[in-house]
């Protein structure tokens, strides 16, 4: 038997930003093997997603191989598969096609899913934007209306070109600054004889404010350079039901679309229902200070599968910056226990939370004061930020080279409908329920 098969084991689930750290930072050390087990062979960029799916960036620019990315470390061997169950006493795994992996560390990072609250229809009609592959079917479905809509202009009574965003935090916000820019920069000059002027996008929420987690001056900022690009926000208002051509708000009224983008919240992947663990809010993983779980020693959650607590005991955000930060940690306690001495607590570094509102135009609150930035200040830390979270020179390169092609010029050379079966619509489909059918519809004014 080879001496590497008497290395201790970590076995890893999920390839996100908690999971890849982890293996990063493991695989520089002789002393220990690494599976890492996801069920796609790329790394996932979340935070540019509404990029992905507005056409700015291409799929290479927020996806990476987990196998490159870890080419040079021949301690690490990565999986494509989806693990569906864990025994945590015995720190093992289970995947779909019915294979095991035992680990003398387990660290389960499989990441978030849409959550959706119950809301009726939401689940089958709306178009989340937490993976590559929604962000994917989100831009084709975008794409799908515009060109639907310029074979047949009498589609834009039927809501073709109205685009409801249901949720005010950075997704919805991004998302929504994102659509207004591709609705007044890039459309117009694609589809010259198509009335581009009737599009609108609305931003729902059942808040007061938009980026609630941000200083009050952000969300003014927010709300007013959105109104600035047409966007209309229906705040105070909750989301009773989305249906396949429209959605019901709560104040009884409904808006016309094909299009509903949900970024109203997360919860934790899947997988956390079969780990025997104990689940806190969203479903997520509760651990303890150094990020193992009570009473299972050596079995680490991480990222947006765990409840973190921060130093106020308030759960610690759903960032990619707590991720990451939380998967280097991990590998370090590991690295440590292997050693013979104790794990710490996980420290987190809080640099802040910003969010882009299109073009030139972000809000950052900087470092745990909170420190306020706003305008072109805001929108270059945006881009230094999120360029260091990136995984390879490559992926930076290309997504800068993307970025300020998309800013200086007004075409979108990724616009492409290469996902036509999934942008499909049938037009002829009609409300599923009374309730929308009766509902009154959203007057709009531009």
């Amino acid at each position: 038997m080879n001496n590497h098969n008497f290395k201790p084991h970590v076995v890893i689930v999920g390839g996100g930003f908690a999971g890849l750290a982890c293996a990063h930072k493991l695989a520089k050390s002789d002393n220990v093997r690494v599976t890492l087990i996801d069920k796609n062979n790329y790394h996932q960029f979340q935070p540019l997603l509404y990029q992905l799916a507005t056409a700015e960036l291409s799929t290479p620019d927020v996806a990476t191989s987990l196998r490159y990315s870890l080419r040079n470390h021949a301690n690490v061997d990565v999986k494509l598969q989806e693990v569906t169950a864990v025994n945590p006493a015995t720190r093992t795994v289970t995947t779909r096609e019915g294979q095991s992996y035992q680990g003398d560390f387990l660290v389960l990072a499989a990441g978030s899913q849409a959550n959706f609250f119950g809301t009726a229809g939401a689940k089958e009609n709306a178009f989340p934007l937490y993976s590559v592959e929604e962000a994917q079917r989100l831009r084709s479905r975008i794409l799908a209306v515009f060109e639907d809509a310029d074979r047949d202009p009498k589609l834009v009574e039927q809501g073709a070109l109205n685009f409801v965003i249901v949720g005010g935090g950075a997704t919805g916000t991004e998302i929504a600054g994102a659509l207004a820019d591709m609705i007044n920069l890039t459309m117009p000059t694609e589809y010259g004889d198509l009335a581009v002027k009737y599009a609108r996008v609305y931003l729902v929420d059942h808040g007061k404010a938009l980026l609630a987690p941000f200083p009050v001056k952000a969300h003014d900022y927010a709300a007013q350079t959105l109104q600035r690009k047409g966007v209309q926000l229906l705040m105070g208002i909750g989301v009773k039901e989305v249906g396949p051509d429209r959605v019901l708000l709560s104040d009884g009224s409904s808006i016309l679309t094909r299009t509903t983008v949900w970024a109203g919240g997360l919860m934790a992947a899947p997988l956390a229902a079969n780990t025997g663990l104990p689940q806190g809010h969203g479903g997520r993983i509760e651990v303890k200070p150094d990020l193992t779980v009570q009473g299972f020693p050596r079995v680490y959650a991480l990222g947006d599968f765990a409840n973190i607590a921060g130093p106020d005991n308030e759960a610690l955000p759903q960032l990619g910056s707590v991720a990451q930060q939380g998967g280097a940690w991990t590998a370090k306690n590991i690295l440590a226990e292997i050693a013979g001495e104790t794990p710490t607590p996980f420290d987190y570094h809080d640099k802040g939370i910003m969010a882009m509102i299109g073009r030139d135009a972000a809000v950052a609150a900087i470092g745990k004061k909170r420190h306020e930035l706003d305008g072109a200040i805001a929108f270059a830390a945006w881009l230094g930020v999120h360029a260091l979270l990136m995984s390879g020179v490559r992926e930076r390169i290309e997504a800068f080279i993307d970025w300020g092609w998309n800013y200086f010029g007004k075409c979108r050379p990724m616009q492409v409908l290469d996902r036509s079966d999934e942008g499909r619509i049938n037009w002829g489909e009609g409300p599923e329920s009374e309730s929308l059918s009766d509902a009154p519809t959203v007057k709009t004014v531009r």
